[in-house]
């Protein structure tokens, strides 16, 4: 095999693998990309609230997105039928009621302040006042008191200090 047969075979090696990776990378992203959600409005407001809904309502199924950033097609669903309810002239209230219940209170991003989530909204102030009041008694535990000296330990004191 002469020099330029083993260049031919390495650039051909060489054009094999590039075309597979743009194949494999052409194919991966159109399943990456998912599809794209389009609605059409009445009027600017209902798509403002729209909007809204989407940032504010979490997809049941991401550990920590939005209906409006997740592609799962759970939280397609769940654009689907927020927009279906601006349709039915639905409030946000009760779009957002809609969700909660079933879904639960997890589905929001800023729960409510009822009964079932005092410890989520109040719990941090509580602990950190508990946390400053253990570190005030400890620190005030630590302080040393100290006593004045008698007239026979400050003999003995000046005594010591005579005979350096």
């Amino acid at each position: 095999m002469d020099n330029k047969q083993v260049s031919k075979s390495v650039i051909n090696v060489f054009l094999a693998a590039v075309a597979t990776l743009l194949f494999a990378t052409l194919f991966a992203s159109k399943a990456a990309a998912g599809p794209i959600d389009t609605y059409t409005f009445p009027d600017e407001v209902m798509k403002v609230r729209f909007q809204h809904l989407t940032y504010e309502l979490r997809c049941p199924k991401c550990q920590n997105q939005n209906l409006a950033d997740s592609n799962s097609p759970i939280a397609q669903d769940l654009r689907h039928e927020v927009y279906e309810m601006l349709l039915d002239g639905r409030s946000d209230t009760e779009i957002m009621d809609f969700m909660v219940d079933r879904y639960g209170e997890y589905v929001l991003y800023r729960p409510r302040v009822n009964s079932l989530t005092y410890l989520l909204w109040f719990g941090p102030v509580v602990f950190i006042l508990i946390g400053g009041f253990v570190v005030f008694l400890f620190v005030r535990k630590k302080e040393v008191k100290t006593a004045a000296l008698s007239d026979d330990q400050q003999q003995q004191l000046n005594s010591i200090l005579k005979d350096d």
